[in-house]
């Protein structure tokens, strides 16, 4: 009875993948993403990378290779450099505000 019982729920419907009625895509523009890098070997370039420069792309080789150590350090002096720009444009502010103030009106 065990082994009929087991046959009697074995199922050999082919459940297809293409039906967009059966398996709706989750996130939109996934399946079109993951099909766009089906052949990772292509001979253009990707789209963000059409849009940068000589430089741009130099920056990205240095910082590709530099160490982890080399990169966190990188990071840190950046935002040390983002702080520091941050203060000094709070420091203007605050000097064009006592400009307006004072002006006559």
């Amino acid at each position: 009875i065990g082994d009929d019982f087991e046959s009697s729920l074995l199922s050999f419907e082919n459940l297809d993948r293409a039906s967009p009625d059966l398996w709706p895509e989750q996130l939109p523009g996934v399946a079109e993403f993951a099909a766009s890098y089906k052949n990772p070997i292509t001979n253009s370039p990707p789209k963000w990378m059409a849009e940068l420069e000589s430089e741009d792309i130099e920056m990205l080789k240095e910082l590709g290779s530099l160490t982890t150590a080399n990169l966190m350090e990188k990071v840190k002096g950046l935002q040390n450099l983002a702080y520091q720009l941050g203060l000094e444009e709070c420091k203007y502010k605050k000097k064009l505000y006592h400009i307006v103030l004072e002006r006559p009106s």
